[in-house]
């Protein structure tokens, strides 16, 4: 007696893919390593690390430097009433002049302008004053009314020769006015410092400055300052 096979039993099953059941994940294909990549990173973070601690180190190594607070002219020195002190971080290329080397600082000279809120450095002095070329420093003593009370190092002035008629009074029918009247001296011209040397000096209102002047103006100036006979204006510019 024959025994019927049933269609699709036996060797029919192998030809059929198996299904995997609802709800079950494929196997994942294993991951490809990458040594190389890994170590870029960590070098990265590495270098980004170092980099950060640096720049915390550098920026806690600063120094107290002497920074202007008013304008310094060509021939004047720094000291604790035209001065501050500020940090900076530490530079070997830049010559800064430390806040406890002031008391040298203020024995020398500036070798030109410096203006308020420049940080200084020691290649702006010398051990004595330089004038620009073409130029001469002329002292003034003048009376009160001689001057505007608030006239200051840096100011820009005129100065005139204030004569009287006294110098002519005694010559009959002279016709001499060498001394009288009012007579432009110099149109432009820098104060380069202002000193009140004694409460006497205060007192009266007397006081002496230093202007900067073109060396023609010079001879004319020191003339009238001997005789006591300048007055001086600010003027624009200031």
């Amino acid at each position: 007696m024959k025994i019927q096979e049933r269609p699709g039993a036996g060797n029919h099953r192998s030809a059929t893919s198996v299904q995997p059941a609802m709800g079950e994940r494929l196997p994942a294909p294993p991951r490809e390593r990458k040594p190389a990549l890994a170590a870029l990173a960590v070098l990265l973070i590495l270098v980004g690390a170092l980099g950060a601690t640096m720049l915390v180190l550098r920026a806690g190594d600063r120094v107290e430097v002497v920074k202007v607070t008013k304008d310094i002219e060509a021939g004047e020195s720094v000291n604790k009433s035209n001065a501050t002190s500020v940090m900076v971080a530490d530079d070997a290329g830049i010559n800064y002049v430390r806040w406890n080397q002031l008391d040298a600082l203020s024995k020398l000279k500036a070798k030109s302008t410096i203006y308020s809120g420049t940080v200084v450095i020691g290649d702006m002095f010398a051990g004595k004053s330089t004038l620009p070329a073409g130029k001469a420093s002329v002292g003034l003593a003048l009376k009160e009314g001689q001057y505007p009370a608030t006239i200051k190092s840096g100011d820009i002035v005129a100065a005139y020769r204030v004569g009287s008629d006294s110098g002519s009074s005694g010559k009959s029918g002279s016709s001499d006015t060498s001394s009288s009247g009012n007579s432009l001296i110099v149109s432009n011209a820098r104060v380069s410092s202002r000193s009140e040397a004694s409460n006497a000096t205060v007192s009266t209102g007397n006081l002496s400055i230093t202007l900067l002047v073109d060396q023609s103006d010079a001879p004319a100036l020191t003339a009238a300052a001997a005789a006591g006979e300048v007055s001086v204006v600010l003027v624009p510019g200031n």
